[in-house]
């Protein structure tokens, strides 16, 4: 019986020291800078969090007045009889930037996606103060037996990066894609830390502006930006592809792919860096890309100019059987493969003769994204029916046109596959099968009485009519000569 009390015990203290170690890790407390600050110095916002590592934040807020100024990190660490316990903080900096009374409204923000609010403060900003502050505490300064805190000093490295849009085509034919990718440049010998900042956002906010209006877009849909090392101009470069798309256009002119800014996050790093505190202060840099410009040229003459499809094609074709009886059914797959716009590839052309039946395909398209080049393959899956016997060139009955940029030219893709077809005709057959229209339309809504009948009705009409017009004449004739 002890021996159970025990345990229930010693089981009640571990779950009591479960959950107080929860709630321990939960601790985040939100401090803020002094109520008075010379014009020269910073107010600053402090979000530490005990016994758990900052994975992930929001902005801070913007103080009216004040300007943003970098955030740093900082961590601490302690062990007392054996407990290890740590905090960590982030600090957002703010340089005010006239004197005066303001006021850092009511706030919150997310750390490791939850919400911790602040009831804010109002700030006094006055004249310009010497270096030497006062009233300032480092929790460390008496550890260390220091009575002075000295502030980092902060410093920004030159950067070896660049930011680019690049364009694979300069002139393209109405209708020919091109590609347009943006990256962040690094040469490996860069010794300046960046990050990417809201990349996200950035692009929405870029493709808005950069998207020409008339040219479809296949864009790459790049989620991750990964490293990839390139050589240019004999320098050795890390490039962070982060936008890539083909576009088609719909006319000819030239299409302009603006200037365009991205920012990164730069840090300045401590000129004199110490073990405990922030090393490095976040800092921002927008680079700067040039504008590249792609001329349009239209197509050469041709009565399909404004229908045909525009790339670099071949005919894949694969038919059920080569021998068949006559009005019986098999398929055949018409499928154009090769790089261009598979998305406006159309059906190809028919000619209706009257040995085969063709009936609407089934379309199945397949579109691959890579290498800076769009290629897939669009399936035309048709169900076919031969009522003659002989052979039949396939290439008689289908034909797709298209434009080659590369050529400069027209050409056509017909099959090669001919059907050998045995069997008694079924033209007539397959004639009565069908919906004649014209004056087969007619038959059961028009009169069965043969049309010279109703022809000898209004004749007649018109005949008595004129007899009993010449008997009215004829006595008005005789009525006159009679009174004379």
């Amino acid at each position: 019986m002890l021996m159970i009390k025990t345990k229930t015990l010693l089981f009640l203290v571990c779950v009591l020291g479960f959950f107080s170690t929860n709630l321990l890790a939960q601790e985040v407390v939100i401090e803020l800078g002094p109520d008075e600050i010379g014009l020269n110095e910073t107010f600053s916002i402090k979000v530490t969090i005990s016994n758990d590592k900052i994975k992930s934040y929001d902005e801070f807020p913007d103080i009216l007045g004040f300007q943003k100024q970098g955030i740093s990190q900082s961590s601490s660490m302690n062990i007392i009889n054996g407990q290890v316990s740590s905090t960590n903080s982030i600090i957002q900096y703010y340089k005010p930037t006239r004197k005066g009374e303001f006021t850092l409204d009511r706030f919150s923000v997310k750390i490791n996606g939850n919400n911790y609010s602040s009831a804010g403060k109002k700030i006094s900003v006055i004249d310009p103060r010497s270096s030497q502050r006062q009233g300032v505490f480092d929790p460390f300064d008496d550890l260390f037996g220091r009575s002075t805190r000295e502030e980092p000093e902060f410093i920004e490295i030159e950067d070896d990066a660049f930011f680019a849009s690049s364009v694979d085509k300069s002139e393209v034919f109405v209708g020919e894609g091109f590609n347009v990718s943006l990256a962040f440049y690094m040469s490996e010998t860069n010794q300046a830390p960046f990050q990417f900042y809201e990349p996200g956002r950035q692009l929405d906010d870029i493709l808005k502006k950069m998207k020409p209006s008339k040219a479809w877009e296949e864009n790459f849909n790049i989620t991750n930006i990964q490293p990839e090392r390139v050589t240019l101009n004999g320098k050795n470069w890390i490039k962070y592809k982060v936008y890539e798309a083909s576009f088609f256009p719909f006319s000819d002119g030239e299409i302009t792919i603006p200037p365009i800014a991205w920012e990164m996050i730069k840090y300045k790093v401590a000129k004199n860096p110490t073990f405990f505190g922030s090393n490095r202060l976040e800092d921002f840099k927008t680079f700067y890309s040039s504008a590249k410009t792609v001329k349009v040229k239209p197509l050469p003459q041709h009565p399909l100019r404004n229908e045909v499809s525009v790339g670099i094609f071949q005919l894949r074709e694969n038919i059920s059987q080569l021998e068949v009886q006559t009005g019986e059914g098999f398929t055949y797959n018409f499928s154009i493969s090769g790089e261009g716009n598979i998305n406006s590839i159309s059906a190809p052309r028919t000619r209706q003769i009257h040995k085969l039946n063709t009936y609407d395909p089934n379309v199945r398209q397949q579109i691959n994204r890579g290498m800076g080049k769009i290629r897939g393959v669009k399936e035309y899956n048709y169900y076919l029916t031969i009522n003659e016997p002989g052979e039949i060139k396939l290439a008689d009955h289908f034909e797709w046109i298209y434009f080659n940029p590369v050529l400069a030219k027209y050409d056509t893709l017909r099959p090669k596959a001919v059907v050998s077809v045995k069997g008694e005709s079924k033209v007539n057959q397959a004639i009565s099968k069908q919906r004649l229209g014209g004056i087969y339309d007619l038959i059961e809504v028009e009169s069965n009485k043969l049309s010279y009948q109703r022809y000898k009705y209004y004749f007649s009409l018109f005949i008595n009519l004129l007899l009993v017009g010449s008997v009215i004449l004829l006595a008005v004739l005789i009525m006159k000569r009679s009174n004379g």
